[in-house]
């Protein structure tokens, strides 16, 4: 399980080459994301949508899409709860699971991608590098822009920016 050290360069991505370990801030919720390819290439994305700006209180949200076969969720204590967001873009309700002990997100359900989850990647010590970004055409004006990232106008794997 990570330190309290909340530096992300403190951890070489060698230590997560069978996986990646992570939990919510009390500790209730632990997932593991058993995948030895998460450090191998650009992995995940990040989402300027309304919804997941509020779920993750930023600007932005880093989310990775990834087989739910490849994902273990341990709730020590009972505390990972339900939000049916029925207000997406898209239309299509999508189930947000969160702990409901310190309020961390944990990852979100869809119909829209069959057999996956969608986690949270505040909960890990590290990070993989964005493949790409959706919802661009939501990005604040003095945001930056990531070097090798595909940006999406709206939905993932739709029209580019």
């Amino acid at each position: 399980m990570a330190t309290l050290n909340g530096d992300p360069n403190a951890y070489d991505v060698t230590q997560f080459a069978k996986g990646l370990v992570g939990t919510c801030l009390c500790g209730s919720v632990k997932v593991t994301i058993h995948d030895c390819g998460l450090f191998t290439k650009r992995r995940g994305h990040i989402c300027h949508c309304a919804n997941c700006r509020k779920v993750s209180g930023s600007f932005a949200a880093s989310n990775l899409i990834i087989e739910e076969a490849k994902v273990e969720i341990e709730d020590q204590r009972g505390t990972l709860t339900k939000f049916v967001d029925n207000q997406t873009g898209s239309g299509t309700p999508l189930d947000r699971y969160f702990c409901s002990r310190c309020g961390n997100p944990i990852k979100s359900v869809t119909p829209l991608y069959l057999g996956k989850v969608v986690l949270k990647m505040g909960l890990f010590p590290r990070i993989p590098a964005p493949e790409f970004e959706t919802f661009a055409l939501h990005r604040h004006e003095w945001q930056g822009l990531h070097r090798n990232v595909e940006l999406y106008k709206i939905k993932a794997f739709g029209e580019k920016l």
